[in-house]
């Protein structure tokens, strides 16, 4: 006589399809903004003041013009030293980057890492439909990585 299982029917494992982690999941949306009117120094201070290496530029339209860093700064240190003049009120306009290199705000977090990983950029303005809705820095990718499980990376 043949025995019975006593077990009943095996339960349907739900597949759980890992979420895509976008760049909108890690970016800095609290910005420090700056404008193209602004002195320099203004924007040095700033820097201390909030412990940060750089910032987008809007115009009065609150439009993305362009991106401030230290670098930039070190220009103006530069020339001061160069004509042995203190540090002016030279606007941020004429030191900002211009040409702006920005990430889609949909852009997971692999092709950000490899964006930057192809550039020596530090940080990217997030733009979504055109309007700039936050920043993403190297270390917002590198926090991600080490929030993520390595095996499967899926958001812990």
């Amino acid at each position: 006589m043949p025995i019975k299982s006593f077990q009943g029917e095996r339960a349907q494992k739900k597949r759980v399809t890992p979420r895509k982690l976008s760049v909108s999941d890690i970016m800095t949306t609290q910005l420090v903004l700056f404008t193209p009117e602004q002195t320099v120094h203004e924007v040095m201070k700033a820097f201390i003041k909030h412990r940060i290496s750089g910032g987008p530029v809007i115009n009065e339209k609150g439009k993305l013009v362009g991106v401030i860093s230290e670098a930039d700064c070190m220009k103006e240190i530069s020339d001061s030293r160069y004509f042995n003049m203190p540090i002016l009120d030279k606007s941020v306009g004429h030191f900002m980057t211009t040409k702006i290199d920005t990430i889609e705000s949909t852009t997971s977090v692999f092709d950000a890492a490899s964006k930057f990983s192809n550039s020596s950029r530090r940080r990217y303005p997030v733009i979504e439909n055109g309007r700039l809705v936050g920043q993403i820095s190297r270390k917002d990718i590198v926090i991600a990585a080490i929030n993520m499980k390595s095996q499967t990376w899926r958001v812990k």
